[in-house]
């Protein structure tokens, strides 16, 4: 890849006019500036941090893009602070620039451990306390006290919002909401294990609203690596033990509700750091998941709830319990998001399937979950059905997304060269006009 894109840049700059370019024009900026080239990925599994600032290209492309900008003032004289032979002194990189895969790598083993954390912890919690719609308001709500300290000691530093960003942010944080309560309803209602397996057909969803909603042409390759994961669940669903209709019905209305949210993050992509995104659409969805709270489950909660609680575990481990489930709620959300924009299309997809695999894994060795052989086969159909879709759409995004910054690359060099050309023609008839 790149070999490719260094050999069509190269061409241009090896012209001859660009060789003996004066010294006086070499001094002006780099020959070619890269844009950024965005694309939206799908959504679900909590990747939409990615669409509502999707990253512009690649790592690799950024990497060969920086490649890409020689200067030419630095090569035709010394610059400010260079040595002797004329060149600039480098600083020396820290940590983040010299182990890149490392720093990746402990970011994406924080994002597992927190979300193995959290769903243990949420489950538990829901054995002796089985009110799904206030604890998914609790999770908000600890999640937005945390995002209001941050802003308070300016890590980070807040960013304002207008009205027309709002606008676009209320139909993905009402998604969002939706999804996270329909989710907690599944976890309280079945096993964690197989409510994972039931939101595994979130590509399914996705895939059938890009085509019948948005109007975009999903290739028959995708379609046909769907079939494994709708044929997997259907195994699953059929001897899962723990099956129930409330289960199985929150975990689907929660795959639509996400399905929904990638939709609208489509239209609500905007420059804002994904931190502060999410800061904003928690608070939004604390909003919108406060009332059903209140009127489905306020009057059992005061009446016998809190009380039967605290009976069984203590009122000190049912309030920590709540604060830590809360916690780890929006740490696993927040390093999910800050992971996925750091890596490519199909380490992206990777990665979500084996979070899925991790989570399903410790659920059933913490709870000890008595799954049929049928169940488990069927897991590991669907699970394997997702990572072929995630690999195939991830390597077409991937081939997009290098189609365009190639096209992009030489269309800029054609402009600067053209430039170069006019400013070599006044030089050279400049005295014969005086």
């Amino acid at each position: 890849m790149e070999s490719r894109v260094l050999s069509r840049a190269g061409t241009l700059f090896s012209l001859p006019h660009l060789r003996k370019l004066p010294r006086e024009v070499g001094a002006g900026p780099s020959l070619v500036t890269v844009k950024a080239v965005g694309s939206v990925a799908d959504g679900g599994n909590l990747i939409w941090g990615r669409q509502l600032r999707p990253e512009l290209c690649s790592p690799a492309l950024k990497k060969e893009a920086v490649l890409l900008r020689p200067c030419l003032a630095a090569a035709s004289s010394p610059a400010e602070g260079s040595d002797s032979a004329g060149e600039a002194k480098v600083a020396p990189a820290g940590f983040f620039e010299k182990y890149p895969a490392l720093v990746t790598g402990f970011f994406f083993f924080t994002w597992y451990f927190l979300n193995v954390i959290f769903n243990i912890l949420n489950k538990k919690i829901y054995n002796y306390f089985p009110y799904p719609y206030f604890v998914s308001v609790i999770h908000l709500f600890v999640g937005v006290a945390y995002c209001l300290v941050s802003w308070a000691v300016g890590l980070p530093k807040r960013a304002p919002i207008d009205s027309n960003l709002l606008k676009l942010l209320i139909p993905v944080a009402v998604c969002h909401a939706l999804g996270h309560v329909t989710s907690n309803v599944s976890f309280a209602a079945v096993a964690v294990s197989f409510t994972h397996t039931i939101k595994a057909l979130e590509p399914f969803f996705n895939a059938a609203a890009s085509q019948f909603i948005l109007g975009q042409s999903i290739p028959i390759t995708l379609w046909l690596s769907l079939a494994p994961v709708v044929i997997g669940v259907s195994m699953a669903s059929l001897t899962e033990l723990s099956f129930n209709w409330v289960g199985f019905i929150s975990a689907m209305i929660s795959n639509i509700s996400f399905t929904y949210r990638s939709i609208y993050s489509k239209k609500a992509m905007t420059d804002m750091d994904s931190t502060n995104i999410y800061a904003y659409i928690s608070i939004i969805a604390l909003i919108v998941c406060i009332p059903p709270a209140v009127i489905l489950e306020g009057p059992t909660l005061l009446k016998h709830g809190f009380n039967d609680a605290i009976a069984k575990v203590g009122l000190v481990k049912f309030v920590s319990d709540l604060f830590w489930v809360g916690m780890f709620y929006h740490l696993y959300n927040q390093v999910a998001t800050n992971t996925l924009e750091r890596v490519a299309p199909l380490t992206h997809a990777v990665g979500n399937v084996l979070k899925r695999v991790f989570v399903i894994g410790f659920s059933i060795i913490v709870f000890g979950n008595k799954i049929s052989t049928q169940t488990g086969i069927g897991t590991a159909i669907a699970i394997a059905g997702v990572a072929l879709y995630s690999f195939i759409k991830a390597r077409m995004e991937e081939e997009k997304r290098v189609s365009i910054v190639l096209i992009y690359l030489y269309h800029n060099c054609i402009l600067n060269w053209l430039k170069l050309e006019k400013l070599l023609f006044i030089r050279k008839y400049k005295p014969l006009s005086a």
